[in-house]
């Protein structure tokens, strides 16, 4: 990697700040001053700006527990704070959201900088699955299991949704496990069934639960195993 783009990867300077921080001589690798923006770094070298180290950033992936009146968006709205902005971290806008929640849903957000993992959360085709708490306004009905395992027909939409695990927890509170992200569904498919969502949670996305111990507006870095776990 070139000694710019690394000093870059590792600070919030862009390149051009990145040179002049170089052309004044801050910057040693291995105790020697570098002033050449190409300079090839490898992975043993000490690089120091000013006598303090550098270190690359890298990928990152954190769970955060979505409050309500938030978006899933980059950046903040008129009306609403966009969850990035509960994250006091650097370089913040190499950021992205991993499967969005509606403005008055709660519960699990997953946010990284990999793209490529990312997309085994949200491509459809990798059959991920996320599991909600739903409230309803309306008592649900056994059968609704079935139905649901079948595929919901939606307004405007050709054909059902995926199969979708439905457990009833009481008569106005489920759980509901979906593998695609259409526009609204969960709140689109218990509508299509006559049913109002009150209240909805996201508990889970495939093996990654939110933790218990994070209030809403909390997050904190997701572990190797739960990483490792999308697949």
């Amino acid at each position: 990697m070139r000694l710019d783009k690394f000093i870059c990867e590792s600070t919030e300077l862009t390149r051009s700040l990145a040179k002049r921080l170089l052309k004044s001589g801050e910057v040693t690798c291995d105790g020697e001053v570098i002033k050449d923006p190409s300079f090839k770094v490898t992975d043993t070298m000490l690089i120091e700006v000013d006598g303090n180290e550098l270190q690359l950033i890298g990928e990152r992936y954190i769970m955060l527990n979505k409050p309500v009146d938030t978006i899933c968006s980059n950046v903040d709205e008129e009306e609403y704070q966009s969850v990035l902005s509960l994250l006091d971290i650097e370089k913040i806008d190499n950021l992205h959201i991993a499967g969005r929640l509606d403005v008055d849903t709660t519960g699990l957000v997953i946010i990284t900088s990999d793209g490529q993992w990312s997309h085994k959360i949200t491509s459809p085709k990798k059959d991920c699955g996320k599991r909600y708490w739903v409230e309803l306004a309306d008592p649900v009905a056994d059968e609704m299991t079935d139905i649901f395992k079948q595929g919901i027909a939606l307004k405007s939409e050709d054909g059902l949704t995926k199969p979708a695990v439905l457990d009833i927890i009481d008569s106005h509170h489920v759980r509901l496990t979906i593998s695609e992200g259409k526009y609204h569904q969960v709140k689109r498919m218990f509508g299509a069934v006559g049913n109002k969502v009150v209240n909805l949670h996201r508990e889970a996305i495939g093996a990654i639960e939110l933790d218990n111990d994070l209030e809403p507006c909390e997050w904190r870095y997701l572990t190797k195993e739960e990483v490792s776990s999308v697949k």
